[in-house]
């Protein structure tokens, strides 16, 4: 009887152990902190031109919206990250140097190189 019982703990910590698994894969819960919060979308007005960056270190949901809120609080850019595809699409309404915005997602802990 006693076998069952710790059987059936083993089994229960199984399941639990591979839906959170899942969730993790999926974007969804937080393995580096994440949790349901979504940035601001930020809106720019005249898009001048767009450029695609490659980060690094982006694992999750929580990842994705520290990349595109430190490039949102820059004057005059807005960043859309794919997270499937690793790559951050920045648009500028304003000109400002690459080395800004690689600066700002190396401070929030990610690499980037420009595609």
């Amino acid at each position: 009887m006693e076998n069952y019982i710790i059987i059936g703990i083993i089994a229960v910590i199984v399941v639990v152990a591979v839906i959170s698994s899942i969730k993790h894969f999926k974007g969804e819960g937080g393995c580096c902190g994440g949790g349901s919060y979504k940035p601001k979308r930020k809106k720019l007005s005249g898009i001048k031109y767009t450029k695609k960056f490659k980060v690094g270190g982006m694992h999750c949901e929580h990842c994705k919206n520290r990349v595109e809120e430190a490039v949102n609080d820059i004057k005059g850019i807005a960043g859309r990250v794919d997270l499937k595809k690793g790559e951050l699409t920045v648009f500028y309404a304003e000109d400002a140097p690459d080395e800004i915005i690689m600066a700002k997602i190396e401070r929030a802990g990610y690499t980037v190189e420009q595609l």
